[in-house]
């Protein structure tokens, strides 16, 4: 528990010291904060939308090449970040597969905001899928049935039986794809870049930071550190109360 604990409060001292104010009112650590906040929230939104009904059709349909399906699914939770945003970049990069036909479009992706949604979102659904695929599959089949069998039809039974009952997995698992999307990296230098005010998100600005002046580093994982924990705080409980 110590070896767990002491570094992050070792972490908030230095970082929530008598400079802390003055630094987080800079211009870098206002811009990354700003960029982190936006993107981490559209990919969100995304990974709700797309990731939902995915989730809810492995967990509850029977399909061939439903087990191949689910293990490529997963495979970003262990590929390198690294590779993650190289396949990203000759997927999406102007001289990659899908990246010429965009271009004709007159749409480029690689090293812009776009491209930082596309990295996280990339990196972080897997986590949600796993368990929302979870949630999904610890709801009573019983109570939709009787549901059914009162007259509702299949989004009544989703909206009032299957998406209650499943939440606290939901918001978990919601919770872990924003805190892997607030912490990626790897993929996220390679396919947008490190541009200040454009695709520097906290991370990029934390390893920029250290390498010349150590003040806003220090301010950014401070306050990652009392926002993930404020977060988690509330995820549980929200999930003790539901």
């Amino acid at each position: 528990m110590l070896f767990l604990v002491v570094p992050v409060f070792v972490l908030l001292g230095q970082g929530l010291g008598t400079g802390f104010w003055p630094t987080l009112r800079s211009r870098a650590v206002q811009d990354a904060l700003r960029v982190s906040l936006l993107t981490t929230g559209i990919t969100l939104l995304l990974t709700l939308g797309l990731v939902t009904p995915v989730a809810w059709l492995l967990a509850r349909r029977e399909f061939p090449g439903k087990k191949v399906l689910d293990t490529l699914l997963d495979l970003p939770i262990v590929l390198p970040p690294v590779v993650a945003g190289v396949g990203l970049l000759l997927t999406f990069g102007r001289q990659g597969l899908l990246g010429k036909p965009l271009a004709l479009a007159g749409i480029s992706l690689a090293f812009s905001p776009a491209a930082v949604v596309l990295a996280q979102l990339f990196v972080s659904a897997p986590f949600y899928l796993r368990t929302a695929k979870a949630g999904f599959s610890a709801v009573e089949r019983d109570a939709e049935e009787a549901a059914r069998t009162d007259g509702a039809g299949h989004w009544q039974v989703f909206r009032f039986i299957t998406w209650p009952l499943a939440f606290p997995f939901l918001l978990e698992g919601l919770v872990l794809a924003w805190a892997r999307a607030m912490g990626e990296f790897g993929a996220t230098i390679l396919f947008a870049g490190s541009l200040q005010g454009k695709t520097r998100t906290i991370t990029l600005a934390i390893y920029s930071a250290v390498e010349s002046d150590l003040a806003p580093a220090l301010v950014l994982s401070a306050v990652m550190v009392v926002v993930a924990f404020g977060v988690l705080f509330a995820v549980r409980l929200v999930s003790q109360r539901q």
